[in-house]
């Protein structure tokens, strides 16, 4: 053993050596003793020599190592950027478990290609202006998962179209979307998403302001001269506090409302918590109100947008607005309530503090006690207290009001506390012993911090503590359970933007790049590269996998649209048939290892064809498909699944339909035929 382990230790300092080969040996020796016992061939530590690693590599391999078999501890939900979707990894294996379909068609899960779960759930998302046709994409950017008392709950995941101001919830129960919809008076969102501690409502916030009232379908106009001299007249951020139903997870516009924001660029939010429960935090940038148009004589909007030395944190107080919109004190405005700005100042519903320009994160501790903002512009993070927020509001403790009225709060008034913490903050997540992490976008790192008092007091208490360098440029980060009032600790996972040379050449577009970090040594330390070659991630949440529990099969006869019995399933109420009637064909067929039953379907030229295809299976994973070559069909049947196919048969021929997913030894016979007469 000391001729291998020396063949390793000239790479390291002796310093490092003993640090780090403690833990990488202490599980060689376990693994090498077992070896001895099974007779295994080879050892973990001639191994690593082989490969040119180091003891420290091969300790955090080990500690990311996940055995045939076993699962993983966690699973890290990441928005999928520009393919549309949520991705499900394990921790801390950092594998891909799973693309859950949200805001663009996907075959493999029969996703927008004629499933009714799935064509419904599309088509309410919204229309693009031009063709009026459904949205067939989108740039999903910030799930957020249940809560209840605080905690992930493992029920429902939310998630925003950055790109068309669209939420998608997806049920944890089978990991499928069953709504998307499109918020009113929005044109796009960033980072507004967020549940409520209770899940009572998930929030939505305009990144771009929006021409007030607009309504493309009227055939509304603007002129350019409209968006540069009238600016802050016609344009309104809102902010939509969207009702759930707790029954089923989906969203009731009729019980849910806005409230009128200025037309700044409100961007990142989260929901107070504990003793700043009932309130939203939402910061912003362009307070300056640029509008672009250097044509025009104007700066550009970058540098417009950076003249003030503070933006504003928008404080929300949703309760008491509720109170409002019960009293009637709203209009309806393309079909949602929303409170007046003039009516929300009045109320006291809306607040401003003064933050560090450019700001581009808002996180409210697991305590709920503390709001951290961090300004790209600015080293530091700023602290709020809700305390010192609830008392400058109740004496009116003002420094003056913005051009809207809205109070600002005087800013000494409110700050707790402010840590530097090196250059471009952006992102703060939570651990379990009152400590923040902060992503740093220029510095490529994450910071370790210290929160002040009850967590931390005296000089151990607004202190930079460690800090790890991250490849490169982070964006967001995640710590597990770091969004609730019970955070884990453990792991966190750095979302940086760039790869450059961290993986592979896969030519000029590189992956993201995932870290995974491990936080319960005295230092922080990467563990592992994950590229991500799906889309530009944003956002992410991890929860303890424990909490979640898909169903393996579905009662026999479910739809995925109502998680209900169909009542087209095949079972006691329809048998395997197929119907005609006045240009219609209907048919309900069973699907299982290896046959559909009728597996011909006859039909006339322009006939509308309708399928109820039912997968009788009752054993896990005994999924099935459904295309039909040239129809743009493709379905998937999960177990005990009841899925029905609407299409117009317009071309006269013979089209094999068949399975699409492998299931048995007599796969390729499981097939039928559509046959169109003419």
């Amino acid at each position: 053993m000391k001729s291998r382990v020396s063949e390793l230790r000239p790479r390291l300092r002796s310093s490092q050596w003993a640090v780090a080969v403690g833990a990488a040996l202490a599980v060689a020796v376990t693994l090498l003793a077992a070896c001895a016992e099974t007779g295994g061939g080879g050892d973990l530590m001639s191994i690593a020599a082989a490969r040119g690693l180091s003891a420290e590599d091969a300790a955090r391999a080990v500690k990311t190592f996940v055995a045939p078999g076993q699962h993983d501890e966690y699973v890290l939900f990441a928005s999928g950027g520009h393919s549309g979707q949520i991705m499900a990894y394990g921790i801390p294996s950092m594998r891909l478990l799973k693309s859950i379909a949200v805001f663009t068609p996907e075959p493999w899960q029969g996703y927008g290609y004629g499933a009714d779960w799935s064509e419904e759930a599309l088509s309410l998302g919204g229309s693009s202006v031009n063709d009026a046709e459904p949205l067939r994409w989108g740039d999903s950017h910030h799930p957020a998962l249940s809560e209840t008392d605080g905690d992930y709950d493992g029920r429902w995941i939310y998630i925003n179209d950055r790109a068309h101001g669209r939420i998608g919830m997806v049920d944890l129960a089978d990991f499928r979307t069953k709504q998307v919809l499109k918020i009113p008076n929005i044109q796009t969102s960033h980072g507004g998403i967020f549940a409520t501690p209770d899940t009572k409502y998930v929030h939505i916030s305009a990144k771009v302001p929006a021409l007030r009232g607009w309504d493309p379908t009227r055939g509304a106009k603007v002129t350019v001269d409209d968006h540069l001299e009238r600016y802050a007249e016609i344009y309104r951020g809102f902010s939509t506090w969207l009702r759930v139903d707790h029954a089923d997870g989906k969203i009731d516009l009729e019980e849910s409302f806005q409230i009128e924001l200025p037309p700044y660029n409100q961007d990142l939010a989260d929901a107070g918590k504990g003793p700043s429960y009932g309130f939203g935090f939402i910061n912003s940038y362009n307070t300056e109100m640029a509008t672009g148009g250097t044509a025009h004589g104007r700066p550009p909007l970058e540098a417009g947008a950076s003249e003030h030395d503070f933006d504003f944190l928008h404080i929300i107080d949703w309760q008491k607005a509720e109170q409002v919109v019960a009293a009637g004190r709203y209009e309806m405005l393309n079909g949602i309530r929303v409170v007046p700005l003039a009516t929300a100042i009045e109320e006291g519903l809306l607040f401003f503090a003064p933050e560090p320009r450019s700001p581009h994160g808002v996180d409210v501790a697991p305590d709920g006690s503390y709001i951290t903002v961090a300004g790209k512009l600015d080293p530091h993070v700023t602290i709020f207290s809700i305390e010192k927020i609830k008392a400058a509001i109740a004496a009116e403790d003002f420094e003056g009001r913005d051009s809207f009225g809205v109070p600002i709060l005087t800013f000494d008034s409110v700050v707790a506390g402010q840590v530097e913490v090196g250059a471009g903050p952006l992102h703060t997540q939570y651990d379990h012993e009152g400590y923040g992490y902060t992503s740093l976008f220029l510095e490529s790192a994450v910071a370790k911090w210290s929160l002040g008092p009850p967590h931390h007091t005296g000089d151990d208490a607004w202190k930079l503590v460690d800090k790890v360098p991250v490849h490169y440029n982070i964006g967001h980060l995640a710590t597990v359970h770091g969004d609730t009032m019970k955070p884990h600790g453990k792991y966190l996972v750095a979302l940086n933007k760039w790869s450059i040379d961290r993986h592979l050449n896969v030519g000029p577009l590189h992956p993201q790049n995932f870290q995974l970090v491990d936080l319960t040594g005295a230092n922080m330390d990467v563990l592992r590269d994950e590229p991500i070659g799906l889309g530009e991630p944003h956002y992410a949440q991890i929860i303890e996998a424990s909490r979640l529990n898909p169903h393996l099969v579905y009662p026999l006869g479910t739809s995925a649209r109502t998680m209900k019995l169909a009542p087209q399933a095949i079972g006691e109420a329809n048998a395997a048939r197929i119907e005609r009637r006045d240009g219609v064909v209907e048919a309900w067929i069973s699907v299982v290892r290896s046959q559909y039953a009728p597996d011909i379907i006859p039909a006339k030229k322009g006939d509308r064809v309708i399928v109820h295809l039912t997968n009788i299976e009752q054993a896990p994973d005994a999924t099935h498909g459904f295309s039909i070559p040239e129809m743009n069909v493709m379905v998937s049947l999960d177990a005990g699944e009841t899925v029905t196919v609407e299409f117009d048969a317009d071309t006269p021929g013979s089209f094999s339909f068949y399975c699409t997913e492998f299931c048995s030894a007599l796969h390729l016979e499981m097939q039928g035929w559509l046959i169109v007469e003419g």
